[in-house]
């Protein structure tokens, strides 16, 4: 099935307000989802919508949080999120920041009392239109075993990093910290599909590639130890630092339905002109690309990318083609939709095959 992005995202809106957003937080939230669709992460796609709205029915996301600054200095705020939609408070803590990274140069956000943010690509690509330099990270329920373990203790914590160029598309880097996203195996798992050697180990410690058993079992970290560090360094900036929950004591999307998550983020803003004028950085990152691209290729290697390119070409393709969606996330959303008085076929477009 396939859809068009302006399409999926107002059936997404109607039925995010439905669940108890306003119309402004529900567009927030659908554009988040369906971006990340357009981006080729279809992990973190619509894919989400139904475990969003479970949890808003349930009441342990608030709909309409107070997001407040409970801490600030020149350079720092701390923000309680209330429990709100990680987009929402995301979405929220970047524009305090890009108010203040403009004013004083540079700023770090912590935020806590939030929930899943969705795809960090999504915050660093708001600070990079302002021509700041943007990192975005966040911690997510223990998934993920320390190195040499076999019990979950950290999440697959992501974290994103976006740097603007002049004539090409921003160098966006976002990524989790375990060898694949957790949601790709949830997806599989969705579609009663397998998953690679080297994804994941079964509660046992065992490899598999048995998509259900990973989910009971742990993610493995990229890099071994070192995919495992930075994660830990992740949880402690935007976990230990912040007042949010940490490592076991983040409360799980898909099985705690009776308490909010206490996800916590922190994001860091940067702005160029105060290190250089903000054209000679972005000529400097243009002829970086410029060089790397035209580098000496290997055998097989038809093209040299840099961070983010292969999702803006996906973005490209999704937007002049639309977003392709399997059956099974169909079914999923058209099912979310009903239970919400939306109905999908009034958003589908039979010109693109939908």
């Amino acid at each position: 099935m396939i859809f068009k992005a302006e399409h999926l995202k107002e059936y997404l809106r109607r039925i995010l307000q439905n669940a108890g957003l306003s119309e402004t937080d529900g567009g927030t939230v659908a554009d988040s989802l369906v971006g990340a669709n357009l981006r080729g992460v279809d992990s973190h796609g619509v894919t989400r919508l139904s475990i969003y709205v479970k949890r808003l029915k349930l009441g342990v996301v608030n709909p309409k949080p107070n997001i407040r600054v409970v801490a600030e200095s020149d350079a720092t705020l701390l923000i309680d999120g209330d429990d709100g939609m990680g987009q929402v408070v995301g979405k929220r803590a970047m524009e305090l920041g890009m108010e203040k990274a403009r004013r004083n140069g540079a700023v770090y956000i912590g935020v806590k009392k939030s929930t899943h943010f969705g795809t960090g690509a999504y915050f660093v690509q708001q600070g990079v239109k302002e021509n700041l330099i943007t990192y975005a990270m966040s911690n997510a329920p223990s998934t993920m075993a320390p190195w040499g373990g076999i019990q979950p203790y950290i999440g697959t914590n992501p974290y994103a990093f976006g740097i603007p160029a002049r004539k090409y598309n921003p160098i966006i880097l976002d990524m989790a910290t375990s060898v694949v996203a957790r949601g790709k195996i949830i997806t599989a798992a969705q579609e009663g599909k397998p998953i690679p050697e080297g994804w994941a180990i079964d509660k046992e410690g065992r490899p598999t590639t048995d998509a259900q058993s990973a989910l009971e079992g742990s993610v493995l970290p990229f890099g071994g130890p070192k995919g495992y560090a930075i994660s830990l360094m992740i949880d402690i900036m935007s976990g230990v630092l912040t007042g949010a929950g940490f490592g076991p004591h983040i409360n799980n999307i898909y099985g705690d339905y009776d308490k909010p998550q206490n996800v916590g983020h922190f994001f860091q803003l940067i702005d160029i002109s105060r290190f250089m004028p903000v054209d000679l950085f972005k000529q400097r990152v243009d002829q970086m690309i410029e060089e790397i691209k035209s580098s000496p290729k290997a055998a097989g290697v038809n093209e040299i990318f840099v961070p983010g390119e292969i999702e803006y070409n996906i973005e490209r393709k999704r937007l002049a083609e639309g977003i392709p969606l399997t059956r099974e996330v169909y079914e999923d959303i058209k099912q979310v939709g009903e239970a919400c008085g939306v109905h999908i076929e009034d958003f589908q477009d039979k010109s693109i095959g939908a």
